[in-house]
């Protein structure tokens, strides 16, 4: 089963953009649901049919289902337990129930709902294609790093968690007004880390899965798209295409006024060109009116991907990757036009945490790393570098890879 997501800086056009694509390709006869993983949703606005009122898919067109994911009813579906706790423990504080019932939709809430809601449909066997249309850039690199993150930073505050409720409940429930969970709830907690993120990690990490930035042509939504990348390649996420948007057509900039713009476009398309290479650049026109209504995304999608198949995988670039032959051994990073100043590095046990500037992931080392020490941190040819101190008695032959 394909997924594709589509984010960037708001007001790019992503929701049109994924729309666009999923109306074609349901147009093709893939089976195909797109699903709308912001907050703000306008999927409904694009297809002009409401689409909140219900928590299923909502037939749009042969082959084709839209849907508007709502996090309460997610949450209460998968883990109504933790989440009636979370309520029960802060209406005892005194907090309002109407209060506690938002506040026990913890940060992540809505991006976890989405993953999971993809999860769910991606295993019923309905459909070949979902499409996620992602909240802009921040929040979207948060919903794919979600089951990574959440994974590793907090399983183990649920053991000591666990291990105290186990010891202190016989006693505390005598002793403390506040409820204390219990036991099933646990048991659903572990369920959502150990399982449940487990899947997810493995959804958004296989090669069926691509990641699609739409830009436009601006410097600061192209830079922004850019540094997103290099948040992607730490994560080992896949991007295999970038979209340039509402790019001016032609008989417009044959007008005086917009001779500027024309010119400015065209530097703008070299960089994309230059930058996202090898991924691939799909150019969308800007429209004379909003697109809107299934025939004219459908249209849409035909211009947009003028003949290629919308649902392939269209490119591919480099990501985090170890390297050794005799002479090195290292692991490269694409910078994508950041440099090192807000770059950290530092090895702890057989792990290598990297920070880039407030993204921060621990990466465990191959065994042929394990006994290396970092020796070196510097950006060159537009990729992070760090080298290890070679042990001579582990060489390999050069160009082989752990």
């Amino acid at each position: 089963m394909r997924l594709l997501l589509y984010t960037g800086k708001g007001g790019v056009g992503k929701t049109t953009t994924a729309a666009a694509t999923a109306a074609l390709a349901a147009r093709r006869g893939v089976r195909t649901l797109v699903l709308s993983a912001d907050a703000a949703h306008s999927l409904g606005d694009v297809f002009d049919r409401p689409l909140s009122a219900t928590p299923l898919p909502v037939s749009i067109a042969p082959c084709l289902d839209a849907l508007e994911v709502d996090a309460r009813d997610v949450i209460e579906g998968h883990w109504g337990q933790v989440r009636a706790y979370v309520v029960e423990l802060l209406r005892h504080q005194g907090i309002d129930e109407v209060v506690a019932e938002e506040l026990a939709l913890l940060p992540g809430a809505d991006e976890l709902a989405t993953l999971v809601s993809v999860e769910d449909h991606a295993t019923s066997g309905q459909y070949d294609l979902i499409i996620v249309d992602c909240a802009p850039t921040g929040s979207a690199l948060r919903l794919v790093t979600l089951p990574e993150v959440a994974h590793s930073g907090f399983k183990w505050l649920l053991r000591l968690q666990r291990a105290a409720a186990t010891i202190a409940e016989p006693i505390a429930s005598g002793l403390v007004g506040a409820p204390l969970p219990k036991a099933e709830v646990f048991a659903e907690a572990e369920r959502l880390l150990y399982k449940t993120l487990e899947q997810l990690r493995a959804r958004l990490l296989s090669k069926e899965t691509s990641i699609r930035l739409v830009v436009t042509p601006e410097t600061m939504v192209i830079d922004e798209a850019r540094r997103s990348l290099t948040d992607l390649a730490l994560f080992e996420l896949a991007s295999d295409a970038v979209v340039m948007n509402r790019v001016w057509p032609d008989e417009a900039l044959r007008e005086e006024f917009f001779r500027d713009w024309g010119r400015s476009q065209e530097e703008r398309l070299r960089d994309v060109e230059t930058h996202f290479s090898p991924m691939a650049m799909l150019v969308a026109p800007l429209q004379a009116d909003e697109v809107c209504g299934f025939e004219a995304l459908a249209a849409h999608g035909e211009a947009l991907f003028a003949g290629l198949d919308p649902i392939a995988v269209l490119g591919t670039r480099p990501g985090l990757r170890f390297e050794r032959n005799k002479q090195q051994a290292s692991l490269r990073l694409p910078m994508n036009g950041r440099d090192a100043k807000g770059v950290q590095v530092l090895r702890v046990d057989d792990e290598l945490v990297i920070g880039v500037e407030g993204r921060r992931r621990r990466i465990s080392l191959p065994a042929a790393f394990a006994s290396l020490e970092v020796e070196r941190v510097f950006v060159e040819g537009g990729e992070l570098v760090v080298t290890f101190a070679n042990d001579p008695d582990l060489g390999t032959t050069p160009g082989e890879h752990p």
